[in-house]
């Protein structure tokens, strides 16, 4: 006999990587603490459970909330992100002058290691920015 389980997340973009916040029972009190957060996206998990309560298959649906800011109507802060493709070594900035700074050091102190720059904005998720040292 299989069984549907449904639960509710707030999360703040439909992006992979995602900020996700949650389990709840009702879609009322995600849709509560996304406007608490500032995130426009619902997310509901269905499992459907098979005879000994495994797994079966997951659904995930989005939803979008009504009335929530599309994205680049607000002003929403940026974080700079760099990680170095060779070792793995990361920071976070605020600035974009301090970003190229800690690169800078970084592939002096290790020569043939190479540095990427990411932002990442509430609502936007993480996206790479290609020949920012170019």
């Amino acid at each position: 006999m299989a069984y549907t389980e449904i639960f509710w997340m707030a999360c703040d973009s439909t992006e992979q990587l995602r900020a996700e916040y949650g389990p709840f029972h009702t879609r009322p009190e995600a849709e509560i603490q996304a406007r608490k957060l500032g995130f426009g996206y619902l997310l509901r998990y269905e499992h459907l459970l098979g005879v000994d309560e495994e797994i079966e298959e997951v659904r995930c649906i989005f939803v979008e909330l009504p009335g929530a800011h599309p994205i680049g109507t607000e002003n929403i802060p940026v974080n700079l992100h760099t990680r170095c493709a060779t070792c793995g070594e990361s920071s976070t900035h605020e600035k974009a002058w301090q970003a190229e700074v800690w690169a800078d050091i970084h592939e002096f102190e290790h020569s043939r290691h190479r540095v990427r720059l990411f932002e990442h904005a509430r609502g936007r998720g993480l996206k790479e920015i290609c020949g920012w040292r170019g």
